[in-house]
């Protein structure tokens, strides 16, 4: 069931933001790029609270020394809803509402690559595929629950707490 397991699960969805942003960069209809950029909004949220829910818990309980990783995490999705606020601030499609969008994606794929580097690798190297699918399916299953962002607050968390109550 390796196609469950929540580190592949986590780097397909960060394939398909990237990928998301680089067509949002080439559409120009306002209405377009308005729907375009609140479905990448959405999805962004329903991430970051996806492993702040599923993931670094278990990256917490199974992963040694990983305390520094996850409450940088934190602070980087804290960053990146900073930054899709700031994005929502400004007229769709003027030279403000680019500026901030480019800044969301600076700080979106700047995190993206640290979690691909720092933080996957050891969950997969040292968590048993089985126990990884099990994270997988709650994955899955949260992002059932909250498709578009359904009940989620998009509050930013302090991390440090975060890793106490994680931890």
């Amino acid at each position: 069931m390796a196609d469950l397991d929540i580190t592949l699960l986590i780097l397909s969805e960060h394939d398909a933001f990237r990928r998301a942003f680089t067509e949002i960069e080439a559409l120009t209809d306002a209405a377009d790029l308005e729907r375009r950029w609140t479905e990448l909004a959405d999805q962004l949220e329903v991430h970051a609270a996806g492993e702040e829910e599923v993931f670094y818990p278990a990256l917490l309980r199974k992963v040694d020394d990983s305390e520094e990783d996850t409450e940088h995490a934190i602070k980087d999705h804290n960053k990146i809803r900073d930054a899709v606020s700031a994005v929502a601030r400004h007229e769709v499609a003027s030279d403000a509402w680019w500026e901030a969008f480019r800044a969301a994606r600076e700080e979106t794929v700047e995190h993206l690559e640290e979690e691909e580097h720092d933080v996957l690798p050891p969950f997969k190297d040292e968590v048993p595929e089985d126990k990884r699918t099990e994270v997988g399916m709650r994955w899955l299953k949260f992002h059932e629950d909250h498709e578009a962002a359904k009940g989620l607050s998009g509050d930013k968390l302090d991390p440090k707490a975060y890793v106490e109550e994680n931890s």
